[in-house]
């Protein structure tokens, strides 16, 4: 769990979370910061890597069913993503906090479902999306946690471009977190259970010869 919360302090130095005179917030962390959408950070760049996230994870669990320890953990994925969507939409609309794009004060909460800053969506779909891996693999494999750049990356990519405060991203990372570990101590992955017995067997399994 320590590894886990490594790049939640990464973070904060990366997309200039320190605490400053002016900061707000739910953590008093957050600020504006410089607008930048070029490069690494541009946007387009984010939506090519949620993007890939949900076609990775819903090919994967397809592909390979729930025949070994890999596919089941690609349902696992694919349950805590879809719970890091709900938990994250349904915070969206309870405390309807403006976007950094929208205005300058951290503030701003409870302005109308219109506004929908808190908390990040897609951090916390991506983060629920690698934590399985992370929990089912990174004790024997430690180089497994790389995948935890991944939300890292968008977390601040999310921030420089306005689109969220540093408190949206912390908390949607924390959910994909909370739903990844939920979703891999289950006892057995949720979406597949109520799917036809034939997705448990795979793509790649079912035409073996």
């Amino acid at each position: 769990m320590r590894r886990l919360l490594v790049p939640f302090a990464f973070l904060l130095a990366c997309a200039g979370a320190a605490p400053c005179a002016h900061a707000g917030g739910p953590f008093g962390i957050d600020h504006p910061v410089a607008y930048d959408d070029s490069g690494i950070w541009a946007r387009n760049n984010q939506k090519i890597l949620m993007g890939a996230t949900i076609v990775g994870v819903i090919g994967g669990s397809i592909a390979l069913g729930d025949q070994d320890k890999l596919g089941d953990t690609f349902w696992r994925s694919l349950d805590s993503m879809a719970a890091s969507a709900v938990v994250a939409q349904g915070g969206k609309w309870i405390f309807q906090r403006e976007r950094p794009s929208q205005t300058d004060n951290p503030d701003e909460f409870f302005k109308g479902t219109q506004y929908q800053s808190f908390p990040s969506g897609e951090v916390s779909a991506i983060a629920g999306a690698v934590t399985p891996f992370v929990v089912a693999y990174g004790h024997d494999h430690p180089a497994v946690y790389a995948l935890e750049l991944l939300p890292l990356y968008d977390s601040v990519a999310r921030v420089k471009v306005h689109g969220h405060w540093q408190s949206d991203v912390l908390v949607g990372w924390a959910i994909g977190t909370g739903a990844g570990i939920w979703a891999e101590h289950r006892q057995s992955p949720l979406i597949l259970g109520w799917l036809p017995h034939g997705f448990t067997i795979g793509v790649v399994h079912h035409f073996k010869p």
